[in-house]
């Protein structure tokens, strides 16, 4: 029977998991400078977390889940989005307590049935940022500020956010009320998806992408041109934070995203070299998430970013081959092979439970013979070989390159001395 990866599912292989590597060291180090500490949740959760905050009739929950019974019979749903179990953790573990304002971070993979298509899988990964306990527009630029920061940390300067705002519980409600009556006259004209949010939830409208709604969409209310007087300023708060901090927006009244949870501020970032799915991620503000999950009132704002699509957007890169080891441990007979693994153990810097400087060292574990090895360590580019077990004069060493034999070594800690050495002067004598 031949196994494949799953539709929509890919195998990150050695040659690409370096770019993946970087570009999560390097995201890190961004958030670490923003004040962001890392939260590690579970994969799956509660059926009902997600329900209750992304929305019973957005596309993610009535399509895009994968949701499966334990064997107690309990709902249990793979994680699709890194926002609600953030705020799961941060009520139940009281995160909130030591500092009113609270900066987290994650990264990891998401789950979602989707139709697969270039840089979007139905397993992918997301980097993501929340911020809790403040409401002012100095948080939610602080926000797209860091997004950016991290977009250009990776090469990219050629970006664009899209920002709007969604108002909040006060003047929303007016606006759903404009957009349902607006796309009532024209039912017919709308795809059988937006005729259903038509019912239960006519934001979700605007958020289509099917092409033969799009000429009513261009047409649809604004919604900035229902906002309430502290909606409006606080959306004229965070454009002026933006222009302070140089960061170009383009104002996008029929930005929605696709999450029931985000009030006022929502924002995208897009980035050249994607074509018509330019957009590497976005996010917003969820002031009465936290509430809805049991809480106290918490103003909070986030973001993710999806990683392929950020890879994608970062070009082929044309990868450095791995860099040789810098030894290889050579037994001279088989009953040397233990010694061999011992040595080898040491030169790295983890014997007797102590971690010292990396040496990269390999050593045979498949039985091969001395000559055997010898042809294997030449064939994996080491610039040494050390002999087990030791002669009378101490541990012998070959440079593989000059094809010599160096003094012998008479102790582990000398020989792994001396390797560092020659290491740090580029292998020469």
């Amino acid at each position: 029977m031949k196994f494949q990866v799953p539709r929509g599912t890919r195998d990150i292989l050695p040659v690409e998991s370096g770019r993946w590597e970087r570009l999560e060291n390097r995201a890190r180090d961004i958030l670490a400078r923003y004040g962001y500490r890392e939260v590690r949740t579970p994969m799956f959760e509660s059926t009902e977390l997600f329900v209750r905050s992304v929305g019973e009739s957005t596309d993610i929950v009535r399509k895009e889940l994968y949701t499966f019974e334990d064997r107690k019979g309990r709902s249990l749903t793979l994680r699709p989005e890194g926002t609600a179990p953030v705020v799961r953790a941060y009520l139940e573990h009281s995160l909130g307590h030591a500092d009113p304002v609270t900066r987290l971070y994650y990264l990891g993979p998401m789950f979602r049935y989707e139709r697969p298509q270039a840089g979007r899988y139905r397993q992918f990964w997301q980097i993501g940022a929340e911020l809790f306990g403040s409401a002012a527009p100095a948080a939610d630029a602080e926000m797209i500020d860091l997004f950016v920061s991290i977009l250009q940390s990776v090469g990219l300067s050629d970006v664009s956010v899209l920002l709007n705002s969604l108002g909040d519980e006060e003047c929303r409600p007016v606006y759903r009320e404009r957009i349902r009556e607006y796309f009532g006259t024209s039912l017919e004209a709308l795809c059988g998806d937006c005729r259903e949010r038509h019912r239960t939830n006519p934001l979700r409208i605007l958020d289509c992408k099917v092409p033969s709604c799009q000429p009513l969409l261009a047409g649809a209310p604004s919604v900035l041109d229902s906002l309430c007087g502290s909606c409006r300023e606080h959306f004229d708060g965070v454009r002026a934070a933006l222009a302070a901090l140089r960061i170009p927006t383009e104002t996008a009244p029929r930005l929605v995203r696709g999450l029931d949870y985000y009030t006022r501020t929502v924002f995208e970032v897009h980035a050249a070299g994607l074509g018509a799915q330019s957009a590497v991620g976005g996010g917003g503000r969820y002031d009465q998430l936290v509430r809805d999950f049991g809480g106290p009132m918490t103003p909070a704002i986030g973001f993710s970013i999806g990683m392929e699509r950020l890879l994608q957007a970062t070009g082929a890169v044309e990868e450095p081959a791995p860099a040789p080891s810098d030894v290889c441990v050579v037994a001279l007979q088989p009953s040397a092979v233990h010694d061999a693994l011992e040595l080898a153990r040491s030169l790295r810097g983890l014997g007797g439970g102590q971690v010292g400087e990396a040496l990269r060292v390999l050593v045979d574990v498949s039985g091969k013979s001395a000559s055997a090895q010898m042809k294997w360590a030449s064939k994996s580019q080491a610039r040494h070989v050390a002999f087990v077990p030791a002669g009378a004069d101490g541990y012998g060493v070959r440079d593989m390159v000059a094809g010599k034999d160096e003094a012998p070594q008479r102790t582990v800690e000398s020989l792994r001395a001396w390797l560092l050495e020659r290491r740090a002067a580029g292998g020469t004598a």
